[in-house]
Order: C-alpha cells, then sequence, then structure tokens
C-alpha cells in the first residue's frame, strides 16, 4: 500500500486525507499542533491512517502532500522530504501571506519558492483550484462526460507522472502546465482557478490559455 505523507490537517489537507483513505492510500498526516490533536480525524479515517509531527509524515511518506501556506523562511522538514516528490497544494494569499515581493513581481511563482526551499525533492503544485469538499463530491470513473480535470505543474516528469496518477486514482483527469515558471497560470483570480468546478480537460487547457499575468493576488479571503 502507497503511504502519502500530508502535512497540514486544514480543511485542505484533512480532506485530501479523506480522498486518498477512500481510494486505498494509507496517510500519515501531521499539523502544527501535534499529533494528539488529531484523534477524531484519525478515527475517523480508520486504520490506513495515523498522526505524526512533520518530520515524522514526511519521512513515512512515498511521497508528500504539503498543504500549508508557504513561508519565507522554510518551515519544511527538508531532510525527511529528500528524493521525494512533494506536492504543493498553497495558493499565494496575500490577504493571510503578506505581499512577498518576488512574487508580486512576478520574478517567481509560490512553487518555484517551494522548490527552492526543496532542493532535493521533485515538487509539483497540485490540488490548487479545486474547492476541499469538491474532492470527494466532484470525483467520477475515467471516462465519465462530466469528470473534472486538475492541472499539476514541475519542473520534473516524474513529479507529473505521479500526480497523473492520483489525479485519476480519486476521479479527475490532468492537464500538465509545466514547468513550474508557468504555474501562476493556475492563481487565484485567473480563469481556470475561477472555473475550478466546472472544467473537462479541453476547457482547463482553454483557460490555461487564457490566463494573464498582469493579475494580482487576491486580497479578500477566496477559493478553497
Amino acid at each position: 500500500m502507497t503511504t502519502i505523507g500530508i502535512i497540514g490537517a486544514g480543511e485542505v489537507g484533512s480532506q485530501l486525507a479523506r480522498a486518498a483513505v477512500a481510494a486505498g492510500y494509507a496517510v500519515v498526516i501531521a499539523n502544527s499542533r501535534g499529533p494528539h490533536t488529531l484523534t477524531d480525524l484519525v478515527a475517523e479515517l480508520g486504520p490506513s491512517a495515523r498522526a505524526a509531527y512533520a518530520a515524522e509524515a514526511a519521512a513515512a511518506g512515498d511521497f508528500a502532500i504539503v498543504a500549508v501556506p508557504l513561508k519565507v523562511v522554510n518551515d519544511m522538514p527538508v531532510e525527511e522530504l529528500a528524493g521525494k516528490v512533494v506536492l504543493d497544494t498553497n495558493n499565494y494569499m496575500v490577504w493571510r501571506d503578506g505581499n512577498i515581493p518576488v512574487l508580486d513581481s512576478g520574478e517567481k511563482t509560490v512553487h518555484e519558492l517551494r522548490q527552492e526551499q526543496l532542493p532535493t525533492s521533485k515538487v509539483a503544485k497540485a490540488f490548487t483550484h479545486i474547492q476541499a469538499p469538491r474532492l470527494l463530491t466532484s470525483a467520477r470513473p475515467a471516462g465519465a462526460p462530466d469528470r473534472l480535470a486538475l492541472s499539476v505543474s514541475s519542473d520534473h516528469p516524474e513529479a507529473v507522472e505521479l500526480v497523473t496518477r492520483l489525479y485519476d486514482r480519486l476521479g479527475f483527469d490532468t492537464v500538465d502546465n509545466s514547468p513550474l515558471s508557468e504555474s501562476w497560470r493556475t492563481g487565484p483570480g485567473q480563469p481556470a482557478w475561477i472555473r475550478h468546478a466546472h472544467q473537462n480537460r479541453e476547457e482547463l487547457a482553454l483557460n490555461l490559455r487564457r490566463a494573464r499575468r498582469s493579475v494580482t493576488p487576491l486580497r479578500t479571503a477566496a477559493g478553497k
């Protein structure tokens, strides 16, 4: 059984854990307050899940999901994530994160910064333009006419392949929006982000092409 280390147990992390367990994965999940605060969630998830500290979750996972915002000073366990594919679910939100000049200027994307902070990992932007509860309610079998598509961006083809397999297993199609320098195309305010609940593969690909770099980060709570 493949094990996913999930760092972050808020709405996004917990819903990803539910979807992963339902799809047959094992999960080791962590938050900033310690495993003793995740007793109820782990009980709900069942025997395929356990709680741990962030470094332990990172070490236990065959790959990892980071479901917390990026900090300017890295707070992720670099050593434990070394050599692994790391899925970053973060959206840059000025109202929450404050202004980060290198992101505001468009010089880099938030996921390029995450890759710099985890230089020995293979970072992929994933699950960033779907509301967390829809991971369970919008899943459809392969070939279903109403199956939604999600994007992935990475500088590493093997990370794109892993995310594509994961998306399919969870009930979604994939559009490759690589490399990480292009990951802004699904950021807050862009067409693919706004239309997250209504995009099949062709529609998502079109919305990615419609993206414009001049869009600024949202200053109010929105999206997932």
